[in-house]
């Protein structure tokens, strides 16, 4: 197994970690010479790839690539591996075996806080998200045009060490927002990690939604994080009053509770199944910082 990780980042890392001990290499791009320390470092090849031009070593890269996990967002143009002008990827990986896609529940738009499947229709409010869905109809035509499996992985809000409430409230940046009714849905960076490893070893395609069993309040995340550090949490905060970015706000303007039924049923069982365990984790280890 030869991995190739397009936008090794936070997720990016944490999958190029989980396939590091199975495969013969693992191969990670950035957008910098600074990045490109880090992934050498964690024992990842690193390529610097600016999202547009594949470079003769980028190109050697993908001739021997069996795993493919593309993590770089789309743009107006869309996907960079599809845009107008870009080489066939066909070509460009002929050992290609597997592609995971990574893309974001926000596909499915808002549904009221009710519980959403993969079979669910797509209805994206966001251009970003708008953006996720052509992408993902573009990796999934490949994958059939080819006979390549082709996983889309919809990722809901992604935490671990370093990014987590312990962080937001050590900060001073935690805030315990309240609307009525809202619940986020929340995903483990290991877990992407491991379930991504977990499809990609057994050429698994389809969609799946990689996310934890529990949708739950925001605020409600903030005071168990501040409950175990021993810490007063800060006080409630009615939503419509909040000072928010338009980004911000537009992420309480989606209310839904998604399933992860369909990557259970595999075998996969997640190391992180609700925030609770997963705080508790972070907090006995003293992972949470970071690295």
């Amino acid at each position: 197994m030869h991995v190739l990780v397009l936008g090794a980042g936070y997720s990016g890392m944490a999958i190029a970690r989980a396939l590091a001990g199975k495969a013969a290499s693992v191969t990670g791009t950035t957008r910098s010479a600074e990045k490109a320390a880090k992934l050498e470092k964690a024992g990842i090849r690193p390529i610097v790839f600016d999202g547009d031009t594949v470079s003769d070593e980028l190109a050697a890269a993908l001739r021997q690539t069996t795993h493919l996990i593309q993590s770089i967002a789309p743009g107006r143009d869309g996907d960079p591996m599809f845009r107008a002008g870009s080489q066939d990827l066909a070509t460009l990986a002929p050992a290609l075996q597997w592609v995971g896609y990574l893309s974001t529940v926000g596909v499915y738009g808002d549904h009221g806080g009710a519980w959403v499947t993969e079979d669910m229709l797509s209805k994206p409010v966001s251009a970003r998200s708008v953006e996720r869905v052509e992408a993902e109809d573009a990796w999934l035509a490949f994958g059939a045009r080819n006979d390549i499996p082709v996983a889309v992985l919809r990722l809901s809000g992604i935490y671990g060490p370093g990014r987590n409430a312990f962080c937001n409230l050590a900060n001073g940046t935690a805030r315990r927002l309240i609307k009525p009714g809202q619940v986020f849905n929340r995903i483990r960076v290991e877990d992407i990690g491991a379930a991504t490893s977990y499809l990609s070893q057994r050429l698994q395609g389809g969609i799946f939604n990689i996310t934890d069993n529990e949708p739950a309040p925001p605020q409600d995340i903030v005071a168990e994080a501040a409950r175990l550090m021993g810490v007063e949490p800060p006080p409630e905060m009615p939503f419509e009053t909040a000072e928010l970015s338009p980004m911000a706000r537009s992420f309480y303007g989606e209310n839904k509770r998604v399933s992860n039924a369909r990557v259970r049923e595999t075998g996969f069982e997640f190391a992180y199944p609700d925030y609770r365990v997963s705080l508790a984790q972070m907090w006995q280890t003293d992972s949470w910082r970071g690295q």
